[in-house]
């Protein structure tokens, strides 16, 4: 898409705004780092542009402090103070609804990951924000815990203009197949590779 010019206009009867102004769907999948940061800055975008942001991480620790958690806490706030921006909202593991608050068997993570995507779900029908990050939900994907169809659906069917922005790896075909875009992050060079631990501003 050269200089933001599609290379193939299709004759589907609807003008270039309408075309233009239809919801994302995009996965950020693969082997390689960078997922969740694309996804976070996305959502700088979206906020940029007054959409009410909501963020829901299923794999992340509670106890993992994430640096982009504690900048869009502070844009929610700026928001709340100024009106600038949009409202923000985080859920992760350890708050609310999400899954994982305490050690517990796979039972009990598989149960809590399904109530998260039905709150999702549930929210996804009310409109009840312009633009998601469904942050590692691949993982719940593939294991098994939410059923890959009945998210494909529900992501197909959602009402208004509503963009939804799901990382991790491994995305079921299902899932790939329904994005409007998928970004595959391949890994050629880590630090890890040579031994070298995550560190600050770079992981987190």
């Amino acid at each position: 898409m050269p200089k933001g010019v599609p290379d193939h206009v299709p004759a589907d009867g609807l003008t270039t705004r309408q075309r233009r102004n239809q919801p994302v769907l995009a996965v950020h999948t693969g082997a390689g780092k960078g997922k969740s940061t694309a996804a976070f800055g996305m959502a700088l975008r979206a906020w940029n542009q007054g959409f009410d942001l909501a963020v829901f991480q299923f794999v992340k620790s509670a106890k993992w402090k994430v640096g982009e958690e504690a900048v869009f806490r502070e844009l929610g706030r700026l928001h709340a103070e100024t009106g600038a921006g949009a409202p923000v909202q985080w859920h992760k593991m350890g708050e609310g609804w999400s899954w994982s608050r305490k050690s517990g068997t796979e039972t009990d993570h598989a149960e809590a990951a399904l109530a998260g995507w039905r709150e999702i779900a549930r929210r996804l029908r009310d409109e009840e924000h312009r633009f998601y990050v469904l942050d590692e939900f691949t993982y719940p994907l593939k294991w098994g815990w939410v059923d890959v169809d009945e998210v494909v659906e529900t992501l197909r069917d959602r009402p208004g203009n509503q963009h939804v922005v799901i990382t991790g790896r491994d995305a079921p075909a299902a899932l790939i197949d329904t994005a409007d875009l998928v970004t595959e992050m391949t890994k050629v060079r880590h630090p890890m590779d040579a031994g070298r631990k995550g560190q600050r501003g770079i992981e987190w």
